[in-house]
């Protein structure tokens, strides 16, 4: 028998290289969208599942593919439409016999949801049914089908894509599921020069070569360091007091009491603390800190406000009550 392969130890790892080197690979495939690019490392480092919204054509797809490239992740795609069935993604039993001894059995085939990286192309286009799987699989890590329970692998995430523009056919995302979203990331249009280069580069011969940075077991290693990044009791305050500033009581600020059915729950806190570290640690940082946390406000509670008749009549926006809400909570003191 050979020698056993050592899983490797978080401390030996330099994550900020890793993570550059993952921009870098990245890069190759994807023009720009710095921004869209470091919320994804940031998601990956922490264990969590994005939601990206923007018109079709911005790469979307493409740039979950390469994720899973370079990280050596067994990556699955699911184009959701209306009738995708639960079964479609969770995996289903089928009845098979055995040739030699003439005895039937039930064999369990995964579904899509049995691989690293799972991209749900346009998400809001399955059923409220499907919808529910796929929470189950976000929540527990595990689906059920046939009564039975099966644990999903690690590492496990969900990357779904919304198209804004086009509601024909589509399914309202439940709220519950939008929560367990950690960041909605906004794919917006390319400034005129990086799309000069996306039109060059992607109307080549060959598409570029994207070496793989981490394996699956590096990933978790990776991952695991992102709970002991320490956060001061400064910087949770200032996680939890934004999120608590969402709750139109009557302790928040005027525009959330005027705009605000809705607020964020004790989740978004727990996200913005958990996306803080694995910032600090992308960035090079050992201590998390509250600038990490401002940088994330708009990811974590943008998706998580439900906003009222108000608001709507107005046209202000759930991104608008935020901007107000930083401005409000933002305490000089606790930096």
């Amino acid at each position: 028998m050979g020698t056993p392969v050592r899983a490797p130890d978080a401390a030996e790892l330099d994550v900020p290289a890793l993570c550059e080197r993952l921009r870098v690979e990245i890069g190759k495939a994807i023009v720009g969208q710095e921004q869209v690019v470091e919320l994804l490392l940031v998601t990956l480092l922490a264990r969590g599942h994005a939601l990206f919204q923007g018109v079709p054509g911005l790469a979307k797809t493409r740039l979950v593919r390469c994720l899973a490239q370079v990280t050596s992740c067994r990556f699955a795609r699911v184009q959701c439409t209306p009738d995708l069935m639960p079964g479609d993604i969770t995996g289903t039993e089928v009845l098979e016999e055995d040739r030699a001894s003439g005895r039937r059995h039930l064999r369990f085939i995964e579904g899509p949801l049995f691989a690293n990286l799972v991209l749900a192309d346009e998400v809001n286009r399955a059923t409220p049914k499907t919808q529910a799987a796929l929470l189950e699989a976000m929540e527990e890590r595990r689906v059920t089908a046939s009564g039975k329970t099966h644990e999903l692998p690690a590492p496990f995430h969900v990357f779904a894509t919304q198209n804004p523009l086009e509601q024909e056919g589509t399914y309202r995302l439940p709220e519950a599921q939008v929560d367990r979203f950690m960041f909605r990331i906004l794919v917006d249009y390319p400034d005129r020069d990086e799309e000069l280069r996306v039109a060059a580069e992607t109307t080549r011969d060959a598409d570029p070569a994207l070496a793989a940075v981490l394996d699956a077991d590096q990933l978790r290693a990776v991952q695991s360091l992102v709970r002991r990044v320490p956060a001061a009791p400064s910087v949770v305050a200032r996680a939890v007091d934004l999120c608590r500033a969402t709750r139109p009581d009557g302790g928040a600020p005027a525009a959330v009491r005027e705009h605000v059915a809705f607020g964020a729950g004790p989740r978004a806190s727990r996200f913005l603390v958990l996306g803080a570290k694995a910032r600090a640690l992308l960035h090079g940082r050992d201590v998390a800190s509250a600038d990490d946390v401002t940088a994330l406000a708009h990811p974590v509670l943008d998706h998580r406000l439900l906003l009222g008749y108000r608001a709507e009549a107005e046209g202000v926006r759930a991104a608008q009550v935020v901007e107000e809400l930083l401005r409000h909570t933002d305490d000089p003191g606790t930096r």
